[in-house]
């Protein structure tokens, strides 16, 4: 299974592919890539979600994942702020729907805790597990890059448990 996920930002939207690979002892995580669409403050609205929508088609495209993983909305204080990460998840969504791609949402508490353990667990602790579940030297940079490989490990954790359960 190949799993792309998405941590939607105004200002970073960060992707990571993870894959599954069979082996003698079990399974194991694959790190694919992992990076950032850097968005500019400069240029309005349409133009930002333009290019979230291009680059992540593109990616999508190139990587050929099964699922597409996100983090559903949370509950932000300010409207306006969630209003414009809403748009950023809806062109996410827009682009893996329009790859022919289904999209799986979860909870942050739920990330946290499937690559932690812990639902409350600080940033610094899913950077810290994310590297070494994927056996990486260090930390993806930016941040965001390595909160969407955590999405995406998720959801391969979630969708490993949904198989045994129907075994």
């Amino acid at each position: 299974m190949r799993v792309f996920g998405i941590d939607c930002g105004t200002e970073f939207t960060g992707y990571g592919v993870v894959e599954v690979s069979e082996t003698t002892r079990g399974q194991r995580l694959n790190y694919l890539c992992a990076g950032a669409v850097k968005l500019s403050k400069k240029d309005r609205t349409p133009l930002r979600l333009a290019q979230v929508y291009s680059e992540l088609t593109a990616l999508l495209q190139h990587w050929q994942p099964e699922v597409v993983a996100i983090e559903e909305v949370f509950f932000s204080a300010n409207a306006k702020s969630a209003l414009k990460l809403g748009q950023v998840r809806g062109v996410a969504m827009l682009a893996a729907a329009n790859c022919g791609l289904p999209v799986a949402e979860y909870a942050p508490l739920s990330i946290k805790s499937a690559v932690v353990g812990y639902g409350l667990a600080a940033k610094e602790q899913v950077q810290f597990m994310v590297a070494r579940l994927l056996e990486l030297e260090e930390a993806p940079k930016p941040a965001d890059a390595a909160d969407a490989l955590a999405i995406a490990i998720c959801h391969i954790h979630h969708a490993q448990t949904e198989a045994n359960l129907r075994r």
